[in-house]
């Protein structure tokens, strides 16, 4: 589905996508017909977080404009841990785990990109780099880097005061050689990947110009983080997963709608659809209106990841609740706890632990000592208020911390 009389190029460049261009005048020109593009993704987790969203939005947008795109599971090079961005070498993982992983990570991506008729294609690099020969790879690949450009590339230089071990040392050659064999095999000429990956991607470049004499390019994404100086897609309670079962569908919601004001029109740009001038129109709402560019944010990105209902329900859920209503709504996060537990009732610091409130009792005392914890709509005048079953209503009971963080109690038959 290309777009008349548009470049992806620049439109990735407008929504702030592009940091770093090998050839911006080249790429720009490649971009102007159908080309295939890569990006790596590392499958040490079985679901992806918020912070994978940019390389995600960036394929989907160059596969709107017509351009094939491969997402690459690093399930080879996992096996040996990427050096970049880290201070310490990574947990090395088995073959069987990173397999595991393969079909939920495919799950996820089929929300944003169409993989019928192999307009995009998931492959593992552990097809390829699994079977290679040592010391033909020494011989064909090894011989094409200096170490002492290797070293100059601040992923190597920054582990240098840590230390590298010569395991990671390799991660470049393999991940080069990816895209060596993804030029030979699928005619990919662009690879893109988050800022740290440059010197990797131009490694891989540089290695299709030595033994093919062929032209491949890099662009990067800007690492971001968010107004407040935190990592993209990391909270309190941690990392916000686009597994539905890892991050419900309303707290994907609420991690958007909580966006940072100086955030809004950069993350509406990069995290959604929306045309340029819709985006300019919500991000110049100033005050109070400013809740509407955050709401629209929110249902945009919910949809993309987990479904129009599911956006709709978490919509009406939070309007719900921030708007003083009732507490019946099941797209809140709802914990079940057995009606016995309640004859002789539970402190409330203790139920707000339970309910993921709060990491640990202390937290939770301070929360209600300080006004900021609530049942059913009413402040909390003490920590050690007994919560019995005479406070629920309909077997079920909302508990909130501060402004913004909701959880039900459902009582069950014991």
């Amino acid at each position: 589905m290309g777009q008349e009389g548009k470049n992806v190029y620049n439109v990735l460049k407008e929504r702030g996508f592009v940091e770093q261009v090998s050839d911006e005048q080249k790429v720009r020109k490649m971009l102007s017909s159908p080309i295939t593009c890569y990006i790596g993704f590392d499958p040490t987790a079985d679901s992806f977080h918020v912070g994978s969203l940019v390389p995600i939005m960036a394929l989907a947008h160059m596969q709107r404009f017509g351009h094939r795109v491969i997402a690459v599971l690093g399930g080879g090079t996992a096996m040996i841990g990427d050096p970049s961005g880290k201070t310490e070498m990574r947990k090395l993982m088995s073959a069987e785990t990173i397999d595991r992983t393969a079909e939920d990570l495919r799950r996820q991506l089929e929300r944003f990109l169409d993989f019928s008729h192999g307009k995009a294609l998931m492959v593992n690099n552990a097809e390829w780099l699994r079977p290679l020969n040592y010391i033909e790879f020494l011989r064909d690949i090894g011989r094409h880097f200096s170490v002492n450009r290797m070293l100059a590339a601040e992923s190597y230089r920054q582990r240098m005061e840590t230390g590298l071990s010569f395991i990671e040392f390799n991660y470049m050659l393999l991940q080069a050689y990816d895209y060596l064999y993804l030029y030979r095999n699928y005619n990919c000429t662009l690879q893109m990947g988050g800022n740290d990956q440059w010197g990797n991607i131009l490694a891989g470049s540089d290695l299709i110009r030595r033994v093919e004499g062929g032209d491949a390019e890099a662009l990067t994404f800007p690492l971001l983080v968010t107004a407040t100086g935190a990592k993209m897609g990391k909270t309190e309670k941690g990392a916000v997963w686009l597994d539905p079962s890892k991050t419900s569908p309303y707290e994907y919601y609420q991690y958007w709608i909580n966006t940072d004001d100086r955030d809004v029109e950069r993350f509406l740009l990069l995290f959604t659809f929306l045309p340029v001038d819709r985006v300019k129109e919500l991000a110049s709402l100033e005050g109070a209106d400013i809740r509407k560019a955050k709401e629209v944010l929110a249902f945009e990105t919910t949809k993309l990841c987990h479904g129009e209902e599911e956006a709709r329900k978490a919509q009406e859920a939070s309007r719900a609740l921030f708007g003083g209503g009732g507490v019946g709504d099941e797209a809140v996060p709802t914990v079940e706890i057995q009606s016995d537990r309640f004859k002789e009732g539970i402190p409330a610091y203790i139920l707000f632990v339970e309910a993921g409130l709060a990491k640990t009792r202390g937290q939770a005392k301070r929360l209600i000592e300080q006004g900021g914890g609530y049942i059913n709509g009413k402040r909390l005048e003490s920590f050690g208020y007994v919560v019995t079953v005479d406070d629920f209503s309909d077997n079920v009971l909302l508990l909130r911390a501060g402004k913004k963080k909701y959880a039900r109690i459902k009582l069950i038959d014991s």
